[in-house]
Order: structure tokens, then sequence, then C-alpha cells
């Protein structure tokens, strides 16, 4: 009795039997469709999410949050430069790098590859190579002894393990009498590693930073320092600090212009699906029109008779938009439950469905990550809600104006 009318009717409504069977029918459909597009873009964005961290997290574990370059020709006093920059607050860690492209060759077998001599104690600090490897270790990599790490997908590819040597072409070369000579190398494999991203186990090997040095006749000097810093997301800050503190001959680069494209691209592709996949739940919003169309046709006389009763157009607008929020909010809580149920059990699901179709949906060799991740962020799941919370409330308002219109005088007559 202490309801508001306009409420009690609405639901005395929505618990009533329907003379016409079609009309609950349209209902049901509007709340499963409502479910669905929650559900699909809840579950989609959730795994574009994890795409996209998963991308971040691989690229930087081989690549650096931030790198400084040299404008000339190599970086000759690196080792007072690397200590100028530990000094930055952010920066929790550097090493040098000496990088370059070369050719790999094993018998009759030869690959194109990108060498970065390193510092395998330096670079525990900046990369998670160490933390991949498949067989051997990144220490084993010793200056003089001339070993070499390799992808897996690339050792796959020449047909090496553990202890087989092969040869580093470079594109460098000497002049001789016999005319221009490519500068090689045999190195001895002594490790493997696998980030699990088809580029770099493809085409990446890891060699020590002397090695590097007399392989290109650099002497002294490297090609770069590789940062890693304490917020990846203020790289682009830091880096414009160190570029002012730094001499005007070097410059510093941050993994936010080196893969701009990229994540730029990732991104939009998550705002181009949700604006499809919203579609969906618009589809189903419209039922709701058709729904309440109907039910105000079969309760014309009703109408009128509330009407004669004292109730206003206001009021009985108000008992048709108290049903269609039933069923947006209904369509919304259930497109919830099973969106974030199946966001957060992505993992399971999909190696199962593979297992029982026999088939691999994400194959290595064309995507860059093999694995279907998932990362279910509450903003997310709110915005998506509301979303279609109101998309359903707004679609109430056209039948629920008609329903106020009613005449009761005309909707008696032949009653």
């Amino acid at each position: 009795m202490f309801k508001p009318i306009p409420l009690y009717v609405g639901l005395r409504y929505t618990r009533a039997k329907r003379r016409t069977h079609f009309i609950s029918f349209i209902s049901l459909i509007s709340i499963l469709g409502i479910a669905l597009g929650v559900t699909a873009l809840i579950t989609v964005l959730s795994v574009m999410n994890g795409f996209q961290k998963e991308l971040r997290d691989r690229i930087l574990g081989m690549a650096a949050h931030a790198q400084v370059v040299s404008l000339g020709e190599g970086i000759s006093d690196w080792r007072s430069l690397q200590k100028i920059i530990n000094e930055h607050p952010h920066v929790v860690g550097s090493a040098p790098q000496i990088e370059f492209e070369a050719m790999l060759n094993y018998t009759d077998k030869v690959s194109g590859a990108i060498l970065r001599g390193v510092e395998p104690a330096e670079e525990k600090q900046v990369s998670d190579v160490h933390e991949h490897m498949v067989s051997g270790s990144m220490d084993a990599l010793v200056g003089g002894d001339f070993g070499i790490v390799l992808g897996r997908e690339l050792a796959m590819l020449l047909g090496v393990g553990m202890g087989d040597k092969v040869t580093v072409i470079t594109p460098q070369g000497n002049v001789t009498p016999a005319g221009f000579m490519p500068r090689f190398r045999r190195f001895t494999v002594v490790g493997v590693f696998s980030v699990g991203m088809y580029e770099y186990d493809r085409a990446t090997a890891f060699i020590h930073l002397d090695d590097a040095a007399k392989l290109m006749k650099l002497g002294e000097k490297v090609s770069g320092i590789r940062l890693k810093l304490d917020d990846m997301f203020l790289s682009k800050q830091i880096a414009s600090e160190l570029n002012q503190e730094l001499s005007p001959n070097y410059f510093v680069t941050d993994w936010t212009v080196q893969h701009e494209n990229f994540f730029r691209a990732v991104e939009t592709e998550k705002r181009v699906m949700f604006f499809i996949l919203l579609l969906i739940v618009a589809v189903a919003a419209f039922n709701i029109v058709s729904t309440l169309v109907m039910l105000v046709n079969d309760k014309r006389s009703d109408i009128a008779i509330l009407r004669t009763l004292g109730m206003t157009p206001l009021q009985v607008m108000g008992v048709f938009v108290v049903q269609g929020t039933l069923i947006g909010l209904i369509g919304t809580l259930l497109g919830v439950i099973g969106g974030v149920t199946l966001a957060i059990n992505v993992d399971t699901i999909v190696p199962a469905l593979e297992r029982l179709f026999h088939t691999q949906f994400l194959s290595p060799d064309v995507y860059y990550i093999s694995e279907l991740p998932s990362d279910l962020e509450i903003s997310d799941v709110i915005v998506i809600s509301l979303v279609a919370f109101f998309a359903s409330v707004l679609m109430t308002l056209y039948p629920a104006w008609q329903a106020a219109r009613t005449q009761p005088a005309e909707a008696l007559r032949y009653e």
C-alpha cells in the first residue's frame, strides 16, 4: 500500500498472465537478447584487454621501456653515461647492447636474424628472456667463447640443438685482393629461449657484448643502452626528462614511440568491436518497443479504467516504463553474470574446446599469441551495464507515451 501507484501497477502487470502469449514470448526474447549482447560485450572486451596486456608484456619482455642511442656511430663512453642514467629516480635498471642484422647458416639452411650483443648479468635488469629459457642459460654467454642463444622457432628452422655450431655472417665485410668478403664467425649454441611470441622466437638471437663488438669491429662502443622504468606508462615523460638532461649527442626513445602504430591499432580495434557488439544490445532493446506497443494495445481497456479512477497520463506512462525497465534490468543482470563468468574462465573453456575439436584456434605461425588471454576490467563491466540499462529505459519512452495518450471514452466505447 506504500508503493507508488505506477510502480505497483507496473509490477502487477509484469506478474500477470498474458491473454496473448506472443507478448510474453517477445518479452523473453528481449531479455535474452540484452543478456546475450551484454555477455558478448564483456567477454570480447576482456579478451581484447588480455591480448593488449599480453602483447605489451611480451614485447616489453624483449624490448625495453626506453632506449638511449647516439646520433653518431655508437656510444663510446657508455659506462659513464650509464651511471648518469641510473641516477634518475624512475630508472630501475639499464643494460648496454649491440644490435645488428645478420645471416645464420647451419649446413644447407640459412636464415636472417636480429642479433643482440648483451651482458647477461645486466640484461636480466631490463628483459625477461632468462625466465623463458627452454634449454641452456643466458649466463652461458661468456665473452671470447662465442656462444649464441637462439629463439626456439629459429633453432627449429635451422635444425640446430645445444652444442651445434652455426655460422654468423654480417653484411659488413672486408675488402681483399679477391674482392669484397663478408665477415663471418662460427658460434656455439649454448641456449634456446621461447617468449611465446613468434616474431621474436623466429628472428632473434643473443651473443655476448664482447663477441658482438669483435664481430662488428666496434671496439669499446655499443649501439645503445636499454632502460627499465618503475612505471612503463610514464615512459614518454621520463624519456623527455632524460633528453633534457643528457648531451645533445644522445637521444632517448620510449616503447610507445617504437610500437606506437601497433598498440594504437589494437586500441582502435577494441573500440570498433565495442560499437559493433553494442548493436546486439540495441537490437534487443528495440524488441522492448514492440513488446510494450503490443502490451499497450492489450491493456487499452485497463488503461481507460485507471484513467477514469483518477490516474494521470504521467502515471500511466510510468506503469509501462516500469515494465520496460524491468526487462532491461533482468537482461543486463543476466548478461553481467554470464559475461563475467565467461571472461574469468576463458583460459579453461578455450583449451577444452580445442581438445574437443582437435584443433588450435590461434596458430603461432599466424598470430602473435597462440593462447586466448582474458583481463576482466571492472570499468568495462560498469560502462557496458549502464549503456545496456539506459538503452532499455530509453526504448520504453515511446510506447509509454502512446499509452498515456489513450482516451478513456474511445477505449471503452466497444467494451
